[in-house]
């Protein structure tokens, strides 16, 4: 259109300065943007903190001690969020809330064990301690799908009640009869073998490797695999939490009683509420405070959408860490962990590269003594340790070269297939997060790696020859 101008909205009503900066110089690494510059007539404020801490445990206690704090000086709790990337993240946050007599709410979704995923696991581990919880087993009995249809729920249902037993023991007397169909029968009979194998395992197997195996063996995590909607992978994440929860308990009835404990401490939260929520769910609220935890390379920016995007999906999650950010009115704080109990096992991750794309004159940058080698006055090098001293070399910057182990040993055929832009099988290649590695095999933009730490499947985009 002829005359037709750009007109940037810059000024901001919400974010201090600080806040803004940060912002501000995270998105300026996403490329073709038109490019605007937040600034705002508010005061400075307080520098936005960078925080490391061991592992998740301490982050959820560190940033519940620190909300405990605010409240205690009238700071309303409703104008608390924590952000999340991924939902599985707030099961930490829920316990140490409860622990703490904290009441919170899930903003976008439910609970942590309101979750459907979750109930219907608790569920299959409710009638493998509990065989007469008539709720649980009528819960998981079709789930998943086994062909049971209402006729035969009705026969179950009619039995128990003349009998007056469970549904389980009515389950097991009917298969002596000849009152259900053999499509009914076949899978009932395999579902109760389940459930008797399982409970001879009470005593020989860890609960949680017990947990995983029911969850495994009763077609449940199969169904999710198979499952095409946008929500299943994240389903699939929040399963293997649960697992990880387990953990923290001696027995399954133990851990059962304390979901128990949850639940009905949830009936009674009212009021007054901390937020938590996930990233995507926070897009056009704000808060006088808010919590980002989990700044680590794979959970944020998180390694599935970058591995299915590349590039493009890099930058829709910077735009998720600067929505993050300017949620906050008057304080945000940014956190990482230097281990992390993922998916039942522990993971030593690496700060997420966001944390060094931010300016250095509006953060504060604290963490343990002797995390990464650092101290309390800053994120500092100390022999081996990561290094976020201004002064010295970024996050980002290449390890020494070492390639080592059988793991790179690769067979390189004479003409090799190339990807776009020309790397082929057997050569070597360096990754941000992983390192160096020798290439495997070339798949139009995908590259199968191997590195150190193993064997990678990654999007093209993301190495650069050695």
């Amino acid at each position: 259109f002829p005359g037709a101008k750009v007109v940037r909205l810059e000024q901001n009503y919400r974010s201090t300065p600080h806040i803004l900066a940060t912002a501000s110089g995270l998105i300026a690494c996403n490329e073709g943007r038109l490019g605007k510059t937040l600034w705002t007539e508010a005061s400075e404020g307080e520098k936005v903190t960078i925080r490391g801490v061991w592992d998740g445990a301490e982050e959820a206690r560190v940033i519940g001690e620190e909300i405990e704090t605010l409240h205690r000086k009238s700071h309303a709790l409703s104008q608390i969020a924590i952000l999340v990337r991924a939902s599985f993240q707030m099961r930490e946050f829920e316990e140490r809330f409860i622990t703490l007599g904290l009441p919170y709410r899930v903003v976008g979704g439910p609970r942590f064990y309101e979750r459907k995923e979750i109930r219907d696991a608790i569920a299959y581990f409710r009638v493998l301690v509990q065989p007469d919880d008539d709720l649980a087993f009528e819960r998981i009995i079709n789930v998943p799908k086994r062909g049971l249809g209402d006729a035969t729920l009705r026969i179950i249902h009619h039995h128990a009640r003349s009998r007056r037993i469970p549904l389980t023991r009515a389950v097991g007397e009917l298969l002596q009869t000849d009152e259900l169909t053999a499509r009914a029968r076949n899978p009932l009979f395999a579902l109760m073998s389940d459930f008797t194998r399982w409970r001879g395992q009470l005593d020989a197997l860890p609960h949680d490797e017990l947990a995983a195996l029911i969850l495994d063996e009763s077609g449940y995590t199969a169904m999710w695999k198979a499952d095409k909607a946008p929500d299943a992978p994240g389903r699939l994440e929040n399963l293997k939490e649960l697992i990880a929860a387990l953990e923290d308990f001696e027995s399954l009835p133990g851990f059962l009683e304390h979901v128990s404990l949850v639940m009905e401490n949830a009936e009674n939260s009212k009021g007054d509420m901390v937020n938590l929520m996930t990233l995507h769910s926070a897009k056009g609220l704000e808060f006088d405070t808010v919590f980002l935890p989990g700044w680590e390379e794979g959970l944020f920016p998180h390694q599935r959408a970058m591995d299915e995007g590349g590039i493009t999906a890099l930058e829709e999650e910077r735009r998720l860490a600067y929505v993050g950010l300017t949620r906050a009115r008057k304080r945000a704080d940014i956190s990482f962990a230097a281990s992390r109990h993922v998916y039942n096992q522990w993971h030593s991750p690496i700060p997420s590269r966001f944390i060094d794309e931010v300016p250095d004159d509006h953060v504060e940058r604290i963490t343990a003594p002797g995390l990464y080698g650092g101290g309390a006055a800053g994120l500092a090098e100390d022999g081996d340790g990561l290094d976020y001293a201004p002064e010295a070399t970024r996050y980002g910057g290449r390890s020494p070269r070492t390639i080592e182990g059988t793991a790179h040993r690769v067979k390189v055929t004479a003409n090799p297939p190339a990807s776009k832009s020309g790397i082929r099988a057997g050569d070597e290649v360096f990754h941000q997060k992983f390192g160096y590695g020798r290439v495997n095999a070339v798949d139009g933009d995908k590259l199968e790696i191997a590195f150190s730490t193993g064997v990678k499947k990654v999007m093209e985009s993301f190495v650069e020859p050695a």
